[in-house]
Parts: structure tokens; sequence; C-alpha cells
């Protein structure tokens, strides 16, 4: 990765953040720009830019992330219906570029609002 991200400086402990859950793989915080009532990001400690940019030696870290999510939504009081996004590259809408997962919650998400 040629620069350094938000989140690789919020993993640092260079810029303040609302952390929820952390172990040695990941950290999940609240998303600064809710999209839901509950809206958390699960970030990977490993700066991968892009879910198309991880490779084989990852594939811990990605199942790992997708286990978290189950429990960082049980401890976030979410619940079994929550949704999770992954947004991949800038027509996606990522802005970020350090792999992340969504995590929306404690709303109702309509059939048009799922997007397919």
């Amino acid at each position: 990765m040629s620069e350094e991200t938000i989140f690789s400086r919020i993993i640092k402990g260079d810029i303040p953040a609302d952390i929820v859950y952390e172990d040695e793989l990941c950290i999940a915080i609240r998303d600064v720009a809710p999209k839901a009532p509950t809206h958390l990001l699960v970030i990977p400690r490993k700066p991968i830019p892009r879910l198309v940019d991880a490779s084989p030696e990852d594939q811990k870290i990605l199942g790992h992330l997708m286990l978290a999510v189950g429990e960082i939504a049980c401890k976030a009081g979410i619940g079994d219906a929550f949704r999770v996004v992954i947004n991949n590259g800038e027509g996606a809408g990522q802005t970020v570029f350090h792999l992340h997962l969504h995590i929306l919650g404690n709303k109702a998400f309509s059939e048009a609002e799922l997007g397919f």
C-alpha cells in the first residue's frame, strides 16, 4: 500500500475512534456517518486495499472477519437480523482503500434498499 489510510492511523492509535471490538486480526469501530441506527466497520489490521487485492495468504483473515461480524453484531445488540456490506472499488462506493466490512442493523431494510 503506497499511502497510509485513516483506518491504518486509527489502528495505530494516531486518530481516536469509538472502538467496540478488537483482537489480534481486526478492530471494529462505529461509523462516523451512520446509514442505520447501528453502523459498525470491521477492519483488518493488515492493510488490504480492496477485497480483490486479497491473496490466498489472506484466507485466514477473510474468514476471521466473517466470524468476527457475527460476534460483533451479537455484542452490539443487533440480534440475528443485520446487513453486511463490502464495497470493492470506487465505482462500488469504496472511499477508504483499506478493506472493511459494514455491519448495519437495528433497522428494517426494504427490498429496494437491498438492491436485488
